[in-house]
């Protein structure tokens, strides 16, 4: 029996929901019971009755359903980190709070609104604050009801993201440390980013254009803003699938995000915005094998702790609140 059907088969036997974020191999991601982004797959799993969760993603995903199902049981094949996540931990936003006030706006005129691409230390820091969590997909509305308080928005951990938004909505934006001001933004922006969507560029654009005239640019707001402004479209991941699924099948059409959903899209006139490959290593860290071991390790009743994810009350607590607010809006 091969891998596949050894993981079919533990999952019949096990009280278990596999879960597989869309960049994930394809190998992984077709044996999935649950497939979608990071929000959308951690609201999903609310809905099921097993007690354990295998999750396929990174860290902050995992920890994203644990908040929102604290008495599930989550496991990870591989606790891989997201690059963009890992650039903001409490002490860099302190750190960049302090930066803030420094420049002559106190804390209780700042709003913060955290990517849902962060740690649940940092969503927990972000509900303390009164702030809010937010995903590509609603960073419109969220930022539009934070700026309804008259604060000042402290938008983390991605810049792009909040530099696209801010355009968008013809506002002003700011980085922390770039040396722009800060008293003169609606939106001051962390100065993290995804090293994945930093890979594409204006150039790119221009020589799709060139070769396949009246191609269309497809891209995900974790873009430059450069490129985001010279697209046809922009949105998130979810938001791309049903804007290239909608196409005429003979239109041809570039994407600017991870290259493993890309390629599953469509199987024609269809192109990746780069001249690499843009693969998201810590999304590409799970295999097959590391999900049989988890599936086992189940069954064996000998899970490492390495693989689960603990995420202590009053961490679960606070980042729920910033969760909350979110789906209020």
């Amino acid at each position: 029996m091969n891998l596949k059907e050894e993981i079919k088969k533990l999952k019949e036997e096990l009280d278990v929901t596999l879960v597989a974020h869309f960049y994930q191999r394809d190998e992984v991601f077709e044996l999935a019971d649950i497939t979608g982004d990071s929000l959308e797959l951690a609201k999903k799993v609310m809905n099921t009755n097993t007690k354990f969760v295998v999750f396929c993603g990174v860290g902050f995903m995992g920890e994203s359903v644990k908040i929102m199902s604290p008495q599930k049981r989550v496991l990870m094949p591989k606790v891989a980190c997201c690059a963009m996540a890992r650039m903001i931990d409490e002490g860099y936003f302190e750190q960049n709070l302090k930066k803030i006030n420094e420049a002559g706006i106190p804390n209780e005129n700042i709003l913060p609104i955290t990517y849902i691409n962060s740690s649940a230390r940092v969503k927990a820091r972000v509900g303390m604050m009164g702030g809010m969590v937010c995903t590509s997909s609603n960073a419109y509305k969220i930022i539009e009801k934070g700026l309804k308080s008259d604060k000042k928005i402290f938008f983390v951990p991605d810049r792009c993201l909040g530099q696209n938004f801010a355009k968008s909505l013809n506002l002003k934006s700011a980085v922390v440390g770039d040396g722009t001001d800060l008293k003169e933004a609606d939106i001051i922006c962390y100065n993290g980013f995804c090293s994945v969507h930093q890979q594409f560029s204006v150039d790119d654009i221009e020589f799709y254009r060139e070769k396949f005239p009246g191609i269309l640019v497809a891209v995900h707001p974790e873009c430059d803003p450069s490129v985001c402004d010279k697209a046809d479209f922009v949105g998130s991941t979810s938001q791309l699938i049903t804007y290239i699924k909608n196409l005429d099948p003979e239109q041809k059409v570039v994407v600017g995000t991870e290259f493993n959903m890309v390629n599953r899209l469509r199987t024609k006139n269809t192109y990746i915005l780069s001249s690499t490959k843009p693969e998201c290593p810590t999304m590409n860290e799970t295999t097959l094998e590391d999900v049989y071991r988890t599936l086992k390790s189940i069954k064996d009743d000998n899970i490492s702790k390495e693989t689960e994810i603990y995420v202590d009350e009053e961490t679960i607590k606070w980042a729920k609140v910033a969760l909350e607010r979110m789906f209020e809006v």
